[in-house]
């Protein structure tokens, strides 16, 4: 497909529509793709009353950068498995969606003066799949992803969000993954959570409220 005929096909695509949402999800433990839980049947619930996008942006806790923001541009995004010591039955899973590498490399355009940058490397991390899997099951919507500059601060940050969010406007799903509070050296598996957890959770449920 020649680069006019690309640009066409996205345009036709990409047409101005309702716009769509902003989705953030805390995707807690990989094994929430392999076992039924609470959180994985919420998902799925999620899942039915969203409209079906042109295309699915994701913006995961677990593809951290620095001092450029990567987006993947790959036409076939690998599964990533980016994590150790799970069941084998975990690595056997695959999200075998098709990226968008017309509508990413617009996004490269987009955020230029963020110094982003193509990347075909990367994929989905189980930020990503894990999730999408329960929202979008048929794995028939192009993904991509973007990388999150921790070199950069907050103010950053919200001026690449701002950036991104026009093309909710032209069917694309923002999808955001990832958890307030992460810190595996103080998880107890099956006791009670810490209390700098707690506190930092409710703070942040009263800010968004």
């Amino acid at each position: 497909m020649s680069a006019i005929t690309e640009l066409q096909s996205l345009h036709d695509r990409l047409t101005p529509s309702a716009r769509m949402p902003v989705v953030f999800l805390g995707h807690g433990s990989p094994m929430n793709a392999l076992e039924d839980t609470a959180y994985s049947r919420s998902w799925t619930e999620l899942g039915k009353s969203l409209p079906e996008p042109a295309a699915i942006l994701v913006v995961s806790a677990h593809w951290m950068t620095r001092g450029t923001t990567l987006i993947d541009v790959s036409a076939m995004p690998r599964t990533i498995y980016d994590f150790y010591g799970f069941p084998d039955a975990l690595y056997a899973m695959e999200y075998p969606a098709p990226g968008d590498p017309a509508l990413a490399r617009e996004v490269v355009s987009l955020l230029a003066s963020h110094n982003s940058a193509e990347d075909d490397t990367w994929g989905l991390d189980h930020g990503a799949w894990t999730v999408l899997r329960f929202l979008y099951p048929q794995a028939k919507v192009p993904v991509f992803q973007v990388s999150i500059d921790m070199g950069r601060g907050l103010d950053h940050q919200l001026e690449v969000g701002r950036t991104l969010s026009q093309l909710r406007d032209r069917g694309v799903l923002i999808l955001g993954s990832g958890n307030v509070v992460h810190n595996l050296r103080t998880v107890q598996f099956g006791g009670a959570p810490q209390d700098f957890a707690v506190e930092f959770d409710q703070m942040f449920a009263d800010r968004l409220a």
